[in-house]
């Protein structure tokens, strides 16, 4: 890895990057959500609430707290940015029946997130039906200003029509070398038209950016901003290597 991405990687100073996405400017927030400003809106993806308790169902034990773990991190960023519109981007439970499992503190923690914004689920592929009992609406898609929302991107590529998207779905992670220790980290990628976001979820996994799946979504170049503890770190995406 050259020596500047390495610098960059290991600089710890706090605060966010500003990206633009056909014209919209938006915030990366570091814990992998996005904020837009004239909007108002804060922005998250594939949630998968319920994961735990899906997979125990199944017989496969994982601990159940990952749903709490999820809604406090979401509960942290609505305290930060205090959005009058909160988006989340599908696949926001992990099944059809995820809400019928939600406990009564989880179900307290979605009320208190909704409370006096407009709180609005897109349908994932997990979740392609409204969820009783959750409050906030329902859409298959939301378009704001020059912007699309939806769960899975379009396909091929945005073309340069003056409009973006927004998307989840393909949880996308970056592996890079520092120091020579492979990291491997949540991303957002984006290519300045089309924006795909990490997944928020506690037990969510992730796609690299290099494999075709991703990579094919941008038919060229663009870039990985990876999730780190107190910032993102923009890095070009042929410079990310490929899960071993």
């Amino acid at each position: 890895m050259p020596a500047t991405m390495t610098a960059t990687l290991a600089d710890e100073r706090t605060g966010e990057s500003e990206i633009e996405l056909a014209g919209a400017r938006l915030v990366l927030d570091p814990a992998g959500a996005l904020w837009w400003p004239a909007e108002r809106a804060l922005i998250v993806a594939d949630l998968h609430l319920e994961k735990g308790s899906s997979f125990a169902a199944r017989g496969v034990p994982l601990p159940p707290y990952d749903t709490r773990a999820t809604l406090s991190l979401l509960a942290h960023l609505v305290a930060r940015w205090n959005p009058r519109t909160l988006i989340a981007l599908g696949d926001s439970f992990h099944d059809r029946g995820g809400a019928a499992r939600l406990g009564e503190e989880e179900r307290v923690s979605l009320a208190a997130l909704a409370q006096g914004r407009d709180m609005v689920w897109i349908a994932g592929n997990h979740d392609p039906e409204p969820m009783p009992g959750i409050g906030g609406r329902h859409a298959g898609e939301l378009t704001l200003g020059p912007l699309t929302l939806r769960h899975e991107p379009a396909e091929g590529r945005v073309r340069e029509s003056g409009a973006g998207e927004i998307a989840g779905h393909f949880h996308p992670v970056a592996r890079v070398v520092v120091r020579g220790r492979s990291l491997r980290r949540r991303c957002f990628a984006t290519d300045g038209r089309r924006l795909v976001m990490p997944a928020l979820g506690a037990y969510a996994g992730g796609l690299n950016i290099r494999h075709a799946a991703l990579a094919g979504l941008f038919g060229g170049a663009f870039d990985a901003h990876l999730v780190g503890a107190a910032r993102t770190y923009r890095i070009a995406h042929h410079a990310c290597l490929p899960d071993r």
